[in-house]
């Protein structure tokens, strides 16, 4: 039986993948790893299955094409449910900007608390490598949630997660379709709203050093609406 499962989603990272694959396996944990790949030019996913050849604890999810991170993590949380037992599923990214050896101490965290979030604003600011206009909007974006939707998070846009199975299982997968910034708010929020016990520690979010940034203005536009279907939502009791 595997403890924890970390999904990572991938398009366009094979400078990054085997590398971070190795780090995550190299720590003394009871871990796997499924890489949900939609389908990289770069051929990122076929770097993944010759890993996953020699390497049982991981696992390849291929896709057809971009088809937007939320969904990439939807799918890997279904699988995970469906094929695993792992108590604890991570989402994180695969650049880097997540670091492998935080691992450990989500796991500790997640004894006592429902979902751990990886924050890059409860203890100041903890961000390196990013532009200042970058900064100001995630921190401006991360406070305009909060105020519209009440939720009591410091970084509700944040990608790096621990779930304890049990939150995956109660939260409406197939009612979820959006996708970046707002994904990580939709989850938030419904995990929020059904009373689970959600915990922020902080971790270094380092900006990529090798690939492209998937940041684009849609995904800012689509987490600005989103904030307020939520909040619409919870006041019209029509939350799924």
């Amino acid at each position: 039986m595997v403890e924890a499962l970390v999904v990572v989603p991938t398009y366009n990272e094979r400078e990054n993948i085997e590398r971070l694959i190795r780090s995550l396996l190299g720590q003394p944990l009871n871990l796997a790893v499924l890489v949900v790949d939609d389908n990289s030019p770069d051929g990122t996913g076929q770097i993944a299955d010759q890993i996953a050849e020699r390497e049982p604890r991981v696992r390849v999810i291929h896709r057809k094409g971009k088809l937007g991170l939320g969904t990439a993590y939807i799918a890997g949380f279904k699988w995970a449910l469906a094929n695993t037992d792992a108590r604890y599923i991570f989402e994180m990214d695969a650049d880097f900007s997540h670091d492998p050896h935080a691992i450990p101490l989500f796991l500790e965290k997640i004894r006592d608390s429902d979902l751990v979030i990886g924050s890059r604003y409860v203890q100041g600011v903890t961000v390196v490598n990013w532009p200042l206009s970058r900064l100001i909007l995630s921190v401006s974006a991360n406070i305009y949630t909060r105020i519209v939707t009440g939720m009591p998070l410091h970084d509700a846009t944040g990608g790096f997660k621990c779930f304890r199975r049990e939150v995956l299982m109660a939260l409406p997968l197939d009612h979820i379709k959006s996708d970046g910034y707002s994904f990580q708010i939709e989850m938030n929020f419904h995990a929020w709203k059904r009373g689970f016990r959600i915990v922020e520690i902080p971790i270094l979010f380092t900006d990529r050093l090798v690939g492209a940034s998937k940041m684009s203005r849609r995904i800012i536009w689509e987490a600005a609406f989103m904030v307020w279907k939520l909040r619409l939502a919870s006041l019209r009791r029509r939350i799924p």
